[in-house]
């Protein structure tokens, strides 16, 4: 599965990016599509996911602040950040499951090659 990351950048704490992630190979309706990110010296944590019916789950430290979508007439996912603090500072993957556990628990077996946010405070 190819995913194709975009929309990272550098901005101030309080700032909004979004995220966007187009999906080549097959339609993001056929998965549970996600995003997770790591930050240097730091775990893999999974952020968002949403499954084939529209269900979002949320990792807690993004929750009220970060918004999972998708548009499968576009194979595209998004990821709306807002507020965003120095510590959602990392590299974020767009990723993708078949595994209907593994979404709700934030894993996945499929990403792109990233896209780096830096958040300055």
């Amino acid at each position: 599965a190819q995913l194709v990351e975009s929309g990272g950048g550098s901005v101030q704490a309080g700032e909004s990016l979004r995220l966007s992630c187009v999906r080549q190979v097959f339609p993001t309706s056929d998965y549970c599509m996600g995003w997770w990110r790591e930050a240097e010296g730091k775990e893999r944590e999974g952020v968002a996911a949403i499954d084939r019916n529209g269900n979002t789950v949320y990792a807690d430290s993004v929750k009220d602040r970060f918004t999972i979508s998708k548009d499968n007439s576009k194979s595209t996912l998004y990821l709306q950040m807002n507020s965003l603090k120095f510590e959602d500072t990392a590299m974020y993957y767009c990723a993708a499951t078949s595994v209907d556990s593994w979404c709700s628990a934030l894993q996945f077996h499929a990403w792109g090659q990233g896209t780096p946010v830096t958040v300055s405070s």
